[in-house]
């Protein structure tokens, strides 16, 4: 079990999504060979679904890894959107370079190196979606820059927010995760308790939030006014 659901509704799920092909196939078999993460097969599909739904034409992306999620979202959306994705390992970086490179697509990606706190700090651009998959115990530090780039109907979809399961339950605590769990523990706070933030969790993968503005008010609650301190 990965904490979140039983084995036999993974198994159950992820046999109706099917088989990955060609590129994406690739890309999996490479990240499972060489223990590298990537999203899980639920979670590909949700995003594959929201980029149908939203149509969005720029997408933020913390969090690069080998490249597979901007490869997975520019193909759901028939390479109609542009992507802007951070990484800091620069390893990850050359290997997701070349296989965006390899998948045709390098004109529509574009990689940017460095830590994601530090280049969100340099960056005002505005996003239809932005995928949050970084450090996991940031995602308060990035929450405010998040928000202050999302356009009007933009949606962020965080990873990872239950994070196999601790965030809810302490049975499954690991200790030396601790600090990464109480940090994930305030995000989902905030991100549930703002009156200006529409949430929801899905429990699914290692867990998936959804949040949207729930008015039209771009300068809300505490999130808004914490432009000034990411700026800080």
């Amino acid at each position: 079990m990965s904490g979140i659901t039983y084995d036999y509704m993974e198994k159950y799920l992820r046999g109706l999504i099917g088989d990955s092909k060609g590129m994406l196939k690739e890309l999996e078999d490479f990240a499972e060979e060489n223990a590298v993460p990537i999203v899980q097969k639920e979670t590909a599909r949700l995003i594959e679904f929201m980029i149908n739904l939203k149509k969005p034409k720029k997408i933020l992306e913390l969090g690069t890894a080998i490249g597979y999620s901007s490869i997975l979202m520019s193909l759901a959306s028939e390479n109609n959107v542009t992507i802007t994705t951070i990484e800091r390992d620069e390893k990850m970086v050359t290997i997701a370079t070349e296989n965006i490179k390899k998948a045709g697509l390098d004109e529509k990606i574009s990689i940017i190196q460095g830590d994601c706190l530090e280049v969100l700090e340099g960056l005002d651009d505005e996003y239809d979606l932005i995928f949050m998959d970084a450090g996991k115990g940031h995602y308060s530090e990035f929450l405010p820059h998040c928000i202050r780039m999302l356009s009007k109907d933009g949606i962020i979809i965080s990873d990872n927010v239950l994070f196999r399961g601790m965030v809810a339950c302490k049975d499954l605590m690991i200790r030396r995760k601790i600090t990464i769990v109480k940090r994930m523990k305030k995000y989902m706070e905030t991100i549930s308790k703002d009156e200006n933030l529409l949430t929801t969790v899905i429990p699914m993968g290692d867990g998936i939030a959804l949040t949207v503005r729930r008015n039209e008010n771009e300068n809300t609650g505490t999130i808004s006014s914490s432009r000034e301190l990411g700026e800080a």
